[in-house]
C-alpha cells in the first residue's frame, strides 16, 4: 500500500489541495491576458479577481485620477490612500491608468485589446460602443476576444435602453430579494418589518461571480471554435438565482413570499435561536429529526403535539412562532457551545433520518477571522505587501489538487505598473509615457 493510501481522507486532502503547496503547481489560466475596465463598481473587480487567482494576467485600467471604487470603504477609512473594499479585490492585478475618453487613450486601449483574451467592463450599457471601443468594434480586430459587460439591467431590454443607472442596491431591489428579506410584519406595521437589503455588497459579488462563470464558459467554447463572444451579465438576474422557489411560486399559484425573518415556509425549525451568549442555527429536516430535537430539549411529548406532529403542521406561521418560543425557552438556559455539544451528543446515537438535526454557531466577523479552521484552509492569509504593508485578506475559495488558485500580492497604487505594462505590450518608453501623462492620457 502506498503512503497515499495509508493516509486518512482528510490527511490526503490537506496534502494534495492545501494552499501550502500552491506555488509549486501550474496555474489554470496562466496563458490569458485580461483587461479590467471596472468603473465605480466592485462587480468587475470581483470577476477579474477570480481570473487573477487562477493565474490570468489581469491589467486593471483606471482613469488617471484613479477609480472612484478606491474610496468605497466604511466611514471613509483609507489605508495608504485606498479603501478597504478595493483592497479586498485589488489582488494579483497590474494597475495602469488610461483615459479612454481621449482619442489617444482609445487608440492605446485598442492596441492592448488586440493582444487581450478578455475584456471586463461595468460602464452603462452602450457607453463603450459609443466610444467605438465596445465589443462590436474590438471583435473586428480580435475575433478571439471574450468581452464581458456587467450591469444591473443587462445590455438590452426596456430598462437598459432607457440608460437608467444601475448600482449594487439596484441589483438587490430589482431581483425581488429586498422585498422578501427582513423581519415579518405584525398585525400593525412594525418599525423593522420593512424591505431589507442584504448587509454586504451581495449584488456586486453575485454579478462578478456569474460574470466569471460566463467568461470561463466562453473560454471553453473558444477552445473548440477559435471564436470569442460577448457575455452580457445582469446583476439583478444573478440574484434571482438565489431567491429559491419564490418566482416559481408566484408563477404557478400567484403567491408572494412574505418577509419571515427567522421563519421559513418550506421547513421548520430552520431558524436561529437565542442562547445565553449569542445565537445558534437549529434545523430538523423531517419528522424523525424533529422527534430527536424534542428529545434534545427534554420535551419528547411535543413530537406528538398536534401543532408539531407533521411537517405541514409545523410550517404554519402560528405554529412556527409557538415552536420558536419553546426552543428559546430551552436554549436561553445554555451557552451556544453547550447547545451545540448537546445536539452532537444526541445525534451521535442516532442514524438515518433521525440524525438530521443541524446546528452551528452564529459568528461575528471578528470571531470568524479567529477560527483556526479557516486559517488552516487558507481562507484568511497575512501578506506583507511592499506597497500596503502587512494585511489580512481573504484567500481563494477553491483548494485544488492540480491547478490551485493563489494570492500573490495585495494591490497596487494608481498607475503603479504603467511603465512595465506599456513597455512590455506596446513598447512605449519613459519619455513617451511622460508626455502622455502631461497630456492627461495616462
Amino acid at each position: 500500500m502506498s503512503d497515499s493510501k495509508k493516509m486518512s481522507w482528510f490527511e490526503w486532502s490537506r496534502e494534495n489541495t492545501g494552499p501550502q503547496h500552491a506555488s509549486e503547481k501550474p496555474e489554470a489560466l496562466s496563458d490569458l491576458l485580461v483587461l479590467d475596465l471596472s468603473h465605480e463598481s466592485m462587480s468587475g473587480l470581483v470577476c477579474s479577481s477570480i481570473l487573477a487567482e487562477m493565474g490570468a494576467r489581469v491589467i486593471r485600467i483606471e482613469p488617471p485620477q484613479g477609480d472612484p471604487a478606491r474610496r468605497f470603504s466604511p466611514f471613509g477609512v483609507l489605508h495608504q490612500d485606498t479603501g478597504l473594499g478595493y483592497l479586498a479585490e485589488g489582488r494579483n492585478k497590474y494597475h495602469i491608468t488610461l483615459n479612454i475618453e481621449d482619442p489617444k487613450g482609445r487608440k492605446i486601449f485598442k492596441s492592448l485589446a488586440k493582444r487581450a483574451d478578455i475584456v471586463i467592463e461595468t460602464f452603462q450599457p452602450g457607453f463603450m460602443d459609443g466610444l467605438e471601443i465596445g465589443y462590436r468594434q474590438l471583435k473586428e480586430m480580435n475575433e478571439r476576444l471574450i468581452y464581458a459587460g456587467l450591469s444591473t439591467y443587462g445590455h438590452f431590454g426596456p430598462l437598459a435602453s432607457k440608460r437608467r443607472p444601475g448600482s449594487e442596491i439596484s441589483n438587490q431591489a430589482y431581483s425581488g430579494l429586498i422585498q422578501v428579506n427582513g423581519e415579518p410584519e405584525g398585525d400593525e406595521q412594525s418599525e423593522h418589518g420593512v424591505p431589507t437589503k442584504v448587509g454586504s455588497w451581495y449584488g456586486w459579488y453575485a454579478e462578478g461571480l456569474f460574470g466569471a462563470y460566463g467568461i470561463l464558459l466562453a473560454l471553453n467554447f473558444r477552445e473548440d471554435s477559435g471564436k470569442g463572444q460577448f457575455v452580457d451579465v445582469s446583476g439583478a438576474e444573478c440574484i434571482m438565482k438565489f431567491i429559491d422557489y419564490n418566482l416559481n411560486w408566484f408563477h404557478m399559484e400567484g403567491r408572494v413570499k412574505e418577509r419571515l425573518g427567522n421563519f421559513d415556509l418550506a421547513v421548520f425549525p430552520y431558524t436561529y435561536i437565542r442562547c445565553k451568549d449569542g445565537y445558534t442555527f437549529l434545523a430538523a429536516y423531517n419528522d424523525e429529526a424533529f422527534a430527536t430535537l424534542m428529545e434534545i430539549i427534554g420535551s419528547p411529548e411535543l413530537a406528538k403535539d398536534q401543532r408539531f406532529s407533521s411537517f405541514m403542521n409545523r410550517t404554519s406561521r402560528e405554529n412556527e412562532e409557538a415552536l420558536q418560543r419553546i426552543l428559546e425557552q430551552w436554549s436561553t438556559r445554555y451557552s451556544v457551545d453547550e447547545v451545540i455539544d448537546r445536539v452532537q451528543e444526541v445525534i451521535s446515537t442516532k442514524g438515518g433520518r433521525a440524525a438530521a438535526v443541524v446546528t452551528g454557531k452564529v459568528l461575528r466577523p471578528s470571531e470568524s477571522i479567529q477560527q483556526q479552521d479557516w486559517w488552516d484552509r487558507g481562507v484568511f492569509r497575512k501578506i506583507n505587501d511592499p506597497s500596503y504593508g502587512e494585511l489580512t485578506l481573504q484567500g481563494p475559495v477553491w483548494n485544488m489538487s492540480e491547478t490551485p488558485p493563489r494570492l500573490k500580492w495585495v494591490c497596487r497604487p494608481v498607475g503603479a505598473d504603467n511603465q512595465f505594462i506599456y513597455h512590455q505590450y506596446l513598447g512605449l518608453g519613459g519619455n513617451e509615457l511622460k508626455r502622455l501623462g502631461t497630456e492627461g492620457v495616462i
